[in-house]
């Protein structure tokens, strides 16, 4: 049996997400028969409804989005840095698609590039600042750490992250751009990005380069 206790999150979300991943690596090894897979779909479907009932997305695009997970289901991955200057100060990015709120640069990782690549890409591409990553602070799984509701089960790679060089600069994906002391961060954070306790955990890191890994 699968151990679900050390999870915040409700009950009804662990059990869609699970009946997802169930129907999505049921059908990529159905073996061509007709009735597995609409077994696989059926139980998808019901997935895809029990997330719609208990979040404000609606029914048809959270059956799309799962009718487009294909293989078999594993957690996803994302990247964030924590950047910071030679005042101490972090580095935030106003996340447009997430009604500019302030978060550290990141997202999903991308195919062949490892975690470091990705890392310093999308700081990049997010602010337009060239950073070197110098150690991983944390690996963190999504569903220990009170997130608002997601469909996937994800892990968060944060590492910390030197100032090279670069020059501000906003994206399709940002807004604005920011440095903040660790009593100036903002309180409209993208909080399915990050929360503010890791924002606190990377300066603690920052200040203190011995602190081992935080691992979920």
């Amino acid at each position: 049996m699968k151990d679900t206790l050390m999870t915040d999150e409700p009950q009804w979300l662990v059990l869609a997400r699970e009946l997802q991943a169930i129907a999505q690596s049921g059908l990529a090894y159905a073996d061509g028969s007709p009735f597995d897979r609409e077994r696989y779909e059926a139980v998808r479907d019901i997935a895809s409804r029990m997330m719609a009932m208990g979040s404000d997305e609606p029914a048809p695009r959270i059956a799309d989005l799962f009718a487009g997970q294909r293989g078999y289901a594993t957690p996803k991955a994302t990247v964030r840095a924590a950047v910071f200057d030679a005042q101490g100060r972090i580095l935030l990015v106003r996340e447009v698609l997430d009604h500019g709120r302030w978060t550290l640069p990141g997202g999903w990782a991308d195919v062949n590039l490892s975690p470091v690549e990705n890392t310093i890409k999308e700081v990049r591409e997010e602010s337009g600042y060239l950073v070197r990553v110098t150690r991983l602070a944390a690996v963190w799984d999504r569903a220990r750490h009170p997130h608002p509701p997601g469909p996937f089960s994800c892990y968060t790679l944060c590492f910390i992250c030197e100032l090279l060089g670069g020059a501000p600069a906003t994206s399709a994906e940002t807004s604005e751009i920011g440095w903040f002391a660790r009593d100036e961060i903002p309180a409209d954070l993208s909080l399915g990005r990050v929360l503010p306790a890791q924002i606190d955990a990377m300066f603690e890191h920052a200040a203190n380069p011995a602190l081992p890994t935080w691992c979920d």
